[in-house]
């Protein structure tokens, strides 16, 4: 069979006209063909974040399919799985508790922050769990003109040690060895508030709860008051998709364009998922 009609195969169903679609026809445990891989990230620039149903796939399989699109990234804090250090296992219950259950996007504390991410469910809570992503995107065409001509000439700090403080993350000995390497390969970087996407074209918001500390150009106070601003302003749920998880999918996001939140509503249940972070380019 052609790559051309393998590709045929992949039907995109959106699911509202901000943020979201379903991607039917497609095994990704299989090897991507190059038209295949053109049309899933063609609907991924396209709907922001794409999901995969009743998904078989290894830790291989799943490193695999993200490096088809990009040079993977390694955390430096997350644990890993052992022959597949690209693979990050987000492992949560009452014993782990989550980090990520506010907006963010991920690892911008980089000087090229990922191009995108491949999430998969392992093992699921009997209920909640959910995550929900935001269009950055529709998110900044939403803000007045004043406000977005404003917002273009400013720059903003984003940095590891936000999401990742020591008094959870460096604990012991093991973990302060660990922590401190990655805090000094990860100093602070300043990216642009409104980012172009290296695509499309398009601007949207490029601060985070997770990891943007404060805007430079701006006094604390501004900076915090500003910072709230788009913080709230990003939550609503015009920009939004939610996706209530089952074993077996795979949520596959453009971090250029998005952020997201991981609800922590299940605890003291277990929430197992694997992740690939594609590598992406400065942002401008």
């Amino acid at each position: 069979m052609s790559n051309r009609v393998i590709a045929d195969l992949i039907r995109i169903e959106p699911l509202g006209p901000a943020i979201g679609a379903h991607v039917e026809g497609i095994d990704l445990a299989r090897p991507i063909d190059a038209a295949s891989r053109v049309k899933i990230g063609d609907a991924l620039v396209a709907h922001k974040v794409l999901f995969f149903e009743n998904q078989v796939i290894t830790p291989q399989q799943q490193r695999n399919f993200a490096a088809a699109f990009g040079k993977l990234h390694i955390h430096p804090i997350y644990p890993t799985i052992a022959d597949v250090p690209e693979i990050i296992v987000l492992d949560t219950s009452a014993q782990n508790l989550p980090d990520n259950d506010n907006w963010h996007t991920d690892v911008t504390f980089i000087e090229t922050p990922p191009l995108g991410a491949v999430l998969y469910a392992r093992e699921l809570p009997p209920n909640g769990g959910d995550t929900l992503w935001v269009n950055n995107e529709a998110a900044f065409n939403a803000l007045s003109p004043a406000l977005r001509v404003f917002l273009e000439r400013l720059s903003a700090t984003h940095d590891f040690a936000k999401s990742f403080p020591p008094e959870r993350y460096a604990r012991n000995p093991t973990e302060e060895k660990q922590w401190l390497a990655a805090k000094a390969k990860n100093k602070p970087v300043k990216h642009p508030v409104i980012r172009t996407h290296p695509v499309s074209g398009a601007k949207g918001l490029f601060v985070n709860e997770g990891f943007t500390t404060h805007i430079n150009e701006l006094s604390p106070r501004e900076s915090r008051v500003v910072l709230d601003l788009l913080f709230a302003h990003i939550s609503r749920p015009d920009f939004q998709v939610r996706h209530r998880w089952k074993v077996g999918d795979i949520a596959m996001w453009d971090n250029r364009a998005t952020q997201h939140y991981a609800i922590a509503d299940y605890l003291p249940h277990r929430r197992v998922m694997h992740r690939a972070t594609i590598l992406g380019d400065r942002p401008f």
